[in-house]
């Protein structure tokens, strides 16, 4: 059977899905990106890198069977349904499945609280509202075009190369102390199984949280990154007083525990990496420690 996947955005999560894929074999991989480097990324995982929006996409739509947006949108809206949602809505039908990459930060903040799927989405920040506008956009069109759509709200995503540890290792990671502050994760391996199970699977609801088991406080992550490499633990500044940009202050505007429970019950049973314990674990066998020898 022909499998053709064309990735809006083909980052860090979409490449390394793209890697699974094209490993897996009978897999065509197409994904867009905006500059040479992207593309140098994109070929490593064995896709086919289009520089887009400057390129005509409508052969590819054409063929893809399989399509994932991770663009984000921007204060125009998403710049891929601006773009290409009459070639897409012609597509229609024939397109098995097709993901959006959102996040859980259009449930706003709960003060700590748990948080699912039927929640009411009530973002506080710019990037939240962004997001769950693209979100109705993409229902909209999924459904007047008649194909398929899974909406995946990511927490933060750490891996290789990305998040606590890896900052650590360069010594650009501080701690921020702010009472009652909560924070999911979810490494980009597990990422990359959620969506490969969801094209197999015929599941009945739109929307799956993708994170892992434990919500945990930013500073409890970050020390035992800190100690897993041997390196000092960070200094902690309170948040009153640290300098943060404002895309850095917009995620400690909002506190939840993000539940798993749906995509567990359709998607995997089990997490490959369940919490950050041992997921920066595993990431820390190929990092050197503060001495400079690999562990």
């Amino acid at each position: 059977m022909n499998r053709t996947l064309l990735c809006f955005g083909c980052g860090y999560s979409a490449t390394t899905l793209a890697a699974r894929l094209t490993g897996e074999g009978g897999w065509r991989v197409i994904g867009t990106t905006r500059g040479a480097e992207g593309a140098v990324r994109i070929e490593a995982a064995g896709a086919e890198a289009r520089f887009w929006p400057e390129s005509d996409l409508s052969a590819e739509l054409e063929e893809a069977t399989h399509l994932l947006v991770s663009v984000p949108p921007g204060e125009k809206g998403d710049p891929v349904l601006a773009s290409e949602s009459k070639n897409i809505a012609a597509r229609g039908p024939k397109i098995r499945w097709a993901g959006y990459l959102s996040t859980t930060a259009v449930y706003g903040n709960h003060d700590g609280k748990w948080v699912d799927e039927f929640a009411s989405t009530a973002p506080t920040t710019r990037r939240g509202m962004l997001r769950a506008q693209a979100e109705q956009d993409w229902t909209a069109l999924s459904k007047s075009a008649g194909f398929p759509l899974r909406i995946f709200r990511l927490a933060g995503i750490y891996g290789p190369g990305r998040g606590p540890l890896a900052q650590v290792a360069a010594g650009r990671k501080r701690i921020i102390l702010k009472k009652n502050q909560v924070f999911n994760r979810i490494h980009v391996d597990d990422i990359a199984n959620v969506l490969r199970a969801s094209m197999d699977i015929a599941t009945r609801e739109p929307v799956y949280n993708v994170c892992d088991d434990l919500p945990a406080p930013p500073e409890r992550v970050i020390e035992f990154a800190a100690r897993l490499i041997g390196a000092e633990i960070p200094e902690a500044v309170p948040f009153e007083r640290a300098e943060l940009s404002p895309m850095a202050r917009s995620f400690y505007s909002e506190s939840k525990r993000v539940s798993n429970e749906l995509m567990k019950r359709d998607l995997i049973k089990e997490l490959q990496y369940p919490d950050f314990f041992a997921g920066l674990a595993e990431l820390a066998k190929s990092m050197p420690d503060s001495s400079g020898k690999a562990d």
